[in-house]
């Protein structure tokens, strides 16, 4: 039997024999020609303890349990398809939900224990064939997918399927399939610590694009059946994350949402893909209600990169606070060090979040109080989770409000994890936060800088099954710190960027993007950013200096202005004329915020480009914007492909800095309508960066 359902942007058919678990036979763009896929794994894999896979191998396909998945029925309840199995054997449950969302279709599966229990190691929350057709095989695939380390993010590769896992072989010879595969894991809770949860799948002019929606572990993985390819998206797993779950007869369990889309576009396959899970991330902000405030999205200094360094004082901020207001900030971050009155041996004492009286002699409220008078909202920096050994909060709060193993506290870095699982650490963390926003704060930098493992045990659970309770206690937590003060902002920093998924920055306002101190390497970071990060929510570290050039001031600054200008530096010490290119930047950006707040991107170098030029840009009907940065050893010319504009006249004009600015040097650029290429030149030396705007001729 053949079910069909469609969203409006895709169409579904789904396989439901009577003798097969249900598989989906094809995905396709809703103005596309429906191709049926050449692999149709089941939709739902299910590794259960005592049940197993066969053949047996590492991936997570030919479960039994799959295997034996039947179809039971469906229904449509608020727009998401509800698509029912069972298993006779055990008398498992499983209900796979898609859910329409942007140009995209979110999706994860429940699991219903029958009259027996049943311990599952492993469920996929969506398993799909990669789409080849009669033109085109696992041999015309190519897979992109992001590390991401710690000041060393967004760092895209591609490659073909067959170099990275799917090696080819004849199934027929050796009567089993393929069982290699291509995996991508994170493990622990630092959910992008080693891996972005995005990826993508491009073929002969189409594109197959997913995330991960989790704040813990997870693992995707790309496999070869006998007949085409197949992904699995999945959260923790027992072999790679010590996750397992045991369902008491009658009890459920659901696994951690995935998105989506697939996209036709024979010029640039990977940009339409990721448009599409643009437009799903901003649908799943506008849910959450956390999308901005009301009127423009603020502009926030923060006094720690390159500038004060965890190492605040009244002294020094509020001179940094009056320059900042001149610059054009709407917000003022206290960063690291505020509560510190053990002269910077604060890290392992952390945890109680009492203002210091030494760096503060007139009472921290005082400072608070006078960065609003300057006309800005304050804001302080706080690392929720994590409680100092030498804290006395660690001695006060119960055991059990910590992650433990073997009836042990977890020890990272000199520092315990909160369970947020536990009304105590919860308690405590609310008492915090409400105490800071009655001071007068409205901004929270909110960072995590430890690990604690596979998770923990605590409630007889096992680590990785304790890992993914707790993660999801946090977003609750957060839920509803923004319920009771709904004109809070809130940025996610994790580390700069380590926990940088779409749990999260569903619910939070903006994304430090990374921790990187050198300017020649953020450009690289922040061009690739928009792959995973919305670009109105990547908070780009801007921190022009008073030691430098006119032109190394603005380089500094460019990423910022057309993503999230997140602004340091000691602009206390500048001289007019360099602050008012800071503010000038500000204005620029002010400019710019419509319309970063509705593009969606692409990346005329290639995403996984990095070479000594760096470039992306960002579309919407009335304007291209692109960012442009000229590193050391670049050539001084540059062709920048944008084959979605060919055939159309432009003008191009430099958004910042502002075309006659004191110190800069001049670029030069045409437009070549019929090939739809902007070719840049500047004998201007590296560092330099522009923003540049095609805004479209009328004829």
């Amino acid at each position: 039997m053949t079910l069909r359902w469609s969203t409006g942007d895709f169409d579904f058919e789904f396989a439901t024999g009577a003798d097969a678990p249900v598989s989906l036979r094809s995905l396709t763009p809703a103005d596309a020609t429906p191709a049926p896929a050449a692999g149709t794994p089941p939709l739902v894999e299910v590794q259960a303890l005592g049940h197993g896979r066969f053949p047996g191998s590492h991936r997570y396909s030919s479960t039994t349990v799959g295997s034996r998945l039947r179809y039971t029925g469906h229904e449509i309840t608020g727009g998401a398809l509800h698509l029912h199995q069972a298993d006779p054997v055990t008398g498992l449950r499983a209900t796979s939900v898609l859910s329409p969302s942007g140009r995209a279709v979110r999706a994860w599966t429940v699991l219903r224990a029958g009259d027996r229990p049943i311990t599952v190691q492993a469920v996929t929350s969506l398993v799909l064939g990669t789409f080849v057709t009669e033109d085109t095989t696992v041999d015309d695939l190519d897979v992109l997918w992001g590390d991401n380390d710690w000041v060393a993010e967004s760092r895209w590769h591609r490659a073909p399927l067959r170099e990275v896992g799917l090696p080819a072989m004849d199934p027929a010879v050796h009567h089993h399939m393929n069982r290699a595969r291509m995996a991508v894991t994170t493990r622990s809770s630092w959910s992008t610590g080693e891996r972005l949860p995005t990826g993508l799948i491009v073929g002969r002019g189409c594109g197959l694009a997913f995330q991960i929606e989790h704040n813990g572990a997870w693992h995707w993985e790309i496999g070869e059946d006998r007949t085409g390819a197949s992904l699995a998206l999945l959260g923790p797993t027992d072999a790679e994350h010590q996750w397992t779950v045991d369902l008491a007869p009658g009890e459920a369990f659901t696994s951690v949402p995935v998105a989506v889309t697939v996209a036709n576009d024979a010029a640039d396959p990977v940009g339409a893909a990721l448009a599409g899970l643009t437009a799903h991330r901003r649908s799943l902000v506008a849910a959450k209600g956390t999308a901005g405030l009301d009127g423009p999205l603020p502009v926030v200094f923060n006094d720690y990169m390159n500038t004060l360094m965890g190492d605040p004082t009244a002294a020094k901020i509020l001179p940094l606070a009056e320059a900042a207001a001149r610059a054009g900030a709407d917000y003022y971050c206290i960063d690291a060090g505020w509560y510190d009155d053990d002269a910077g041996g604060w890290w392992d004492a952390v945890g109680e979040w009492e203002p210091s009286r030494s760096r503060f002699p007139d009472g921290l409220d005082a400072v608070l109080a006078y960065i609003r008078e300057l006309g800005m909202v304050p804001g302080i920096w706080l690392e929720p989770e994590v409680v100092g050994v030498r804290s006395e909060i660690s001695r006060t709060l119960p055991a059990e409000a910590f992650f433990q193993r073997g009836g042990q506290r977890v020890v990272e870095h000199g520092r315990y994890q909160l369970d947020l699982r536990h009304p105590a650490a919860r308690d405590h963390l609310d008492a915090v936060v409400d105490r800071l926003v009655g001071m007068g704060v409205g901004f929270f930098k909110l960072d995590y800088n430890i690990m604690p493992g596979p998770g923990t045990d605590v409630g007889g659970l096992a680590p990785g099954a304790g890992l993914l309770e707790h993660c999801r206690a946090y977003l609750d937590w957060i839920d509803a710190v923004l319920a009771r003060h709904p004109g809070l902002l809130i940025e996610n920093c994790a580390s700069g960027g380590m926990r940088a998924d779409y749990a999260t920055l569903s619910r939070l306002h903006l994304q430090s993007t990374s921790d990187q101190q050198d300017p020649v390497l953020y450009p690289a970071i922040a061009a690739a950013t928009p792959a995973s990060i919305l670009p109105e929510q990547a908070g780009h570290w801007g921190y022009a200096q008073p030691e430098m050039s006119a032109e190394e001031s603005a380089f500094t600054l460019v990423a910022g202005i057309t993503g999230r200008l997140y602004l340091s530096g000691h602009l206390a010490r500048m001289d007019p004329e360099q602050l008012a290119l800071v503010a000038t930047a500000v204005a620029a950006h002010r400019e710019l915020l419509p319309h970063n707040a509705t593009a969606v991107p692409s990346w005329p170098l290639g995403l996984e480009h990095r070479g000594p030029w760096q470039a992306f840009a960002l579309h919407t009907e009335q304007a291209t914007v692109l960012t442009v940065w000229r590193l050391p050893g670049a050539p001084a010319d540059l062709e920048l492909a944008l084959p979605a504009l060919r055939g159309d006249h432009f003008a191009c004009d430099q958004v910042f800095p502002a075309p006659g600015t004191t110190g800069m040097g001049e670029w030069g650029w045409t437009w070549n309508a019929a090939q739809g290429v902007l070719r840049i030149a500047t004998d201007v030396p590296a560092p330099t960066a522009r923003v540049l705007r095609l805004t479209k001729e009328r004829p």
